[in-house]
């Protein structure tokens, strides 16, 4: 085998839990939640509110599993009515510092991509 060679297998089991991440982080309703929850304790109600077009199933499903992968810690405190509240947890703060710089490089470079796009399409559209 050369050491050009590579191990097609191998580099795809690696790259399938970073991809299941990936899909799990980088999605519209998750990005919204995860910014949502960053200023602190918030409740289901609240980010209902905050994230336009969301529905209530699909915050409960996106909820449970930002939980499950350890990015989210719902705290249900024993009052009459239950009162249950999402924070983020230190692996989602630097996640979410991430997503700021990410959210900071699209409005640098938005235009950039933009006119890259316009000038692609004239060229391949003709």
């Amino acid at each position: 085998m050369s050491q050009r060679h590579i191990d097609v297998t191998a580099l795809a089991s690696e790259a399938c839990p970073v991809s299941e991440v990936l899909d799990h982080v980088s999605g519209k309703w998750s990005i919204g939640i995860l910014v949502a929850a960053a200023q602190g304790p918030v409740r289901f109600t609240e980010l209902e509110r905050s994230i336009t077009g969301i529905s209530r199933r699909m915050l409960t499903l996106n909820l449970r599993r930002l939980e499950r992968d350890g990015l989210l810690v719902r705290t249900v405190h024993p009052v009459v009515p239950p009162k249950v509240e999402y924070s983020l947890t230190e692996m989602a703060r630097e996640l979410h510092t991430s997503l700021l710089e990410l959210t900071d490089w699209a409005k640098r470079h938005g235009s950039s991509v933009a006119a890259a796009q316009a000038a692609y399409d004239r060229e391949h559209n003709g």
